[in-house]
């Protein structure tokens, strides 16, 4: 059986954090826990400082990953990141600040920045006694 949009979905709308994973300019692996939120159309939405390290590296290579977890089961999400533009991202704030309402103060933080990521694949795997693995494709 595959995994369903709606159990991705309600999955990663319990998951307030996500460790996000990009490649360095050297090719090395580099990761890092943000706060997350996700649209019915399963990106996910997240905000860091245009200095970070994650930031550096999605603008020179978009590709992702992104692992959530919840227990014995986890979520591995990889997928393109994009920095939306104003008009793309007035919606997707209003998701994200419901998502992490605390965040809503960091608005004026000098050179914050806000990435979506777009699905390619997502994998949710079980490790308890209904162990199972289930992957949806894009």
């Amino acid at each position: 059986m595959s995994l369903t949009k709606k159990e991705a979905f309600d999955f990663l709308k319990q998951s307030p954090l996500g460790a996000v994973a990009t490649v360095s300019e050297h090719g090395k692996p580099e990761a890092a826990v943000v706060n997350l939120a996700v649209t019915n159309d399963l990106e996910l939405v997240f905000e860091t400082l245009q200095t970070n390290r994650k930031c550096i590296n999605l603008r020179r290579n978009p590709r992702a990953a992104v692992v959530v977890w919840h227990g014995d089961e986890t979520l591995q999400y990889e997928g393109i990141a994009d920095e939306p533009d104003e008009y793309a991202r007035a919606p997707l704030l209003k998701i994200y600040f419901a998502a992490q309402p605390s965040a809503a103060s960091h608005q004026g933080w000098p050179g914050l920045t806000y990435f979506r990521v777009k699905p390619r694949w997502i994998r949710l795997s079980r490790y308890d006694s209904s162990f199972s693995v289930r992957e949806l494709s894009f």
